[in-house]
């Protein structure tokens, strides 16, 4: 079995991008999970890069350094728990130990080491383009964002979301351009 990690793969759609470009190359995956690949088998390097090659037309990015992947999935893990419905109190800290299975604190270093910014400024910027996304859809409160994302209250919210766009979301709401970044370009 050979396992390969894929940078910028944040949705399901993802998941679906990287098995029809895998079945396009008939490689066999016994698992595809958002980051990472698990084949059936050992690929060839002229199959690897063919695959290499497809996924960049794609946005995606083989990783082969192993710190790489491990950023790669702390990423997925913020994305995935801002991009969910499910409402809880998040301790990112903790999930991010217990699913990787390491220590809070040599995560924290590597992100911020590799990224130039700290796991919690990522995640704050995940969080704002998650606020700017239901803004747009105009179909819940900011009471109910703040709630969704797990912010204390509607006023933390908007002085975080203010703090790190320039905007009150009443004012970006306004907007005629609303300027949304992709999550993998975060």
């Amino acid at each position: 079995m050979t396992k390969l990690h894929i940078k910028n793969m944040v949705c399901p759609r993802c998941i679906l991008a990287i098995e029809k470009t895998l079945n396009d190359l008939n490689i066999s995956a016994a698992e595809i999970r958002l980051g990472e690949v698990v084949l059936n088998e050992n690929i060839t390097p002229e199959k690897l890069l063919q695959f290499q090659t497809m996924i960049e037309n794609l946005g995606f990015e083989l990783l082969d350094d192993k710190n790489a992947a491990l950023i790669n999935q702390i990423k997925t893990i913020i994305i995935q728990h801002i991009q969910s419905k499910k409402l809880r109190n998040w301790n990112f800290s903790e999930i991010l130990a217990s699913e990787l299975h390491k220590e809070y604190s040599q995560l924290s270093k590597l992100f911020s080491a590799t990224m130039g910014m700290t796991i919690e400024q990522f995640t704050i910027l995940q969080k704002t383009e998650k606020i700017k996304e239901l803004l747009v859809y105009d179909e819940l409160s900011l009471k109910e964002i703040a709630l969704q994302l797990d912010y204390s209250s509607a006023a933390h919210l908007s002085a975080q979301f203010k703090k790190t766009t320039g905007l009150t979301p009443t004012a970006f709401k306004k907007l005629n351009e609303r300027h949304r970044q992709s999550l993998d370009k975060i």
